[in-house]
């Protein structure tokens, strides 16, 4: 059975994982039937977001029906859309935050 994500809004680009994803998982995609047989390109955790459809670098990511970034750099299908390629449009310290603990990067613990 495949794993699962869920498009909530048609104008949606992204989806979010219900469940983790393996890379090359191929994935159904709950709201949008016209998106058949995405696979995961890398491990995703449950809760995050994945990339429906091509994004160049700049392009909106589109959440809910509203625009929450844009792409840092060029987002393929079925990539993990985090901190490492997107950056908000509203919380502009959000983009130095280190994508796998969300600690900020300028602070240093020693």
């Amino acid at each position: 059975m495949p794993g699962e994500c869920f498009r909530i809004d048609a104008q949606d680009n992204v989806a979010t994982l219900l469940q983790d994803a393996a890379a090359q998982e191929e994935l159904l995609v709950r709201g949008a039937p016209e998106i058949p047989g995405l696979r995961a390109r890398e491990d995703i955790r449950a809760g995050h977001k994945i990339a429906l459809q091509p994004m160049a670098a700049g392009e909106r990511v589109i959440k809910y029906g509203f625009p929450i970034g844009e792409a840092s750099q060029p987002i393929a299908p079925g990539e993990w859309v985090h901190l490492h390629n997107c950056r908000s449009l509203y919380d502009e310290a959000s983009s130095s935050l280190d994508p796998g603990s969300g600690a900020r990067t300028e602070a240093h613990y020693g």
